[in-house]
């Protein structure tokens, strides 16, 4: 059977749209894998500086251990004065590694899904005071001043403390590590409702608007030049706004007037009554605890 003139144009015609048609997904495809080698090369990157910073953050405070301790069986007994002081800057160098072992573990445990709620009854007020306490001394060294109000209706509260006491530390260690010398911190609990709200305010340098896109980013540690004087690995902020979501609650971020950064997380009180501990004293950052995941 003869095919026409015009069936041989139409499908021509037809064959021209179906190759116009099949090489602009081609292209769209060739832009998509671009893009996502792009991103690939910058995590591998990203991961790469990770790895290079948490080894330094972890072989170097090993290494002060390590030293200050063999100076204190070597040291003499009028030497006590000086034995307190290394042991002083043991207990704080290992304090620094605990602190950052936990948010490593709570990362690995977030990134492979491994992660449930743990309802506890809490005392809010002695959970913050530990906290605040722990972190006393790296306030000190900086010469900032901790201010912490409270205003809730009722200290006790179901959440899971293990989560909750990390969520703070981190915020508490973000405003001392970006604060300015000579600087305050001030920390205002209050209740709305069956909400418990933590904000945190201190006088440090802000964040300006690229910063704030991707600070909340795992492995990202903002600006170069800031984080170049100022330890940490990056995952503080993404570990808080990971458990902050975990428990159902929100997390806020403002620069204030003046200079510093305001931050706010909101998390409601749990309504998951299949786990309830009971945490009278609030617990502690620094013991072994077979609760939560850490």
């Amino acid at each position: 059977m003869a095919i026409s003139d015009d069936d041989l144009l139409l499908e021509l015609d037809r064959k021209f749209k179906e190759y116009i048609k099949m090489l602009h997904e081609q292209k769209e495809l060739s832009r998509e894998l671009i893009l996502a080698n792009k991103k690939l090369v910058e995590s591998e990157a990203l991961k790469t500086h990770f790895i290079s910073s948490i080894t330094n953050e972890i072989i170097n405070p090993f290494a002060a251990v390590m030293g200050l301790s063999r100076n204190i069986l070597l040291a003499k007994k009028e030497d006590w004065e000086k034995v307190r002081n290394m042991a002083r800057l043991i207990h704080s160098e290992a304090f620094n590694l605990d602190f950052q072992f936990r948010n490593i573990f709570a990362a690995a445990h977030i990134e492979a899904g491994e992660i449930f709620v743990e309802s506890a009854s809490t005392d809010l007020y002695i959970l913050i005071d530990q906290v605040v306490e722990s972190f006393r001394h790296e306030a000190e060294k900086r010469n900032i001043c901790i201010t912490v109000r409270k205003n809730l209706d009722n200290e006790r509260f179901i959440t899971d403390n293990e989560k909750l006491k990390l969520i703070f530390s981190n915020l508490l260690s973000n405003s001392i590590k970006f604060n300015s010398e000579n600087g305050e911190i001030t920390i205002a609990l209050e209740s709305s409702g069956k909400d418990f709200i933590i904000s945190i305010q201190d006088t440090g340098i802000g964040i300006n608007e690229q910063q704030r896109e991707n600070i909340f980013d795992r492995f990202m540690k903002g600006d170069d030049q800031i984080n170049s004087l100022n330890t940490g690995h990056g995952l503080g902020l993404s570990v808080v706004k990971s458990l902050t979501e975990l428990l159902a609650g929100t997390i806020q971020l403002s620069n204030v007037s003046g200079g510093g950064c305001r931050l706010v997380v909101t998390i409601p009180e749990s309504e998951n009554n299949c786990s309830i501990y009971n945490f009278p004293d609030g617990g502690d950052l620094n013991e072994n605890s077979n609760n939560g995941i850490f």
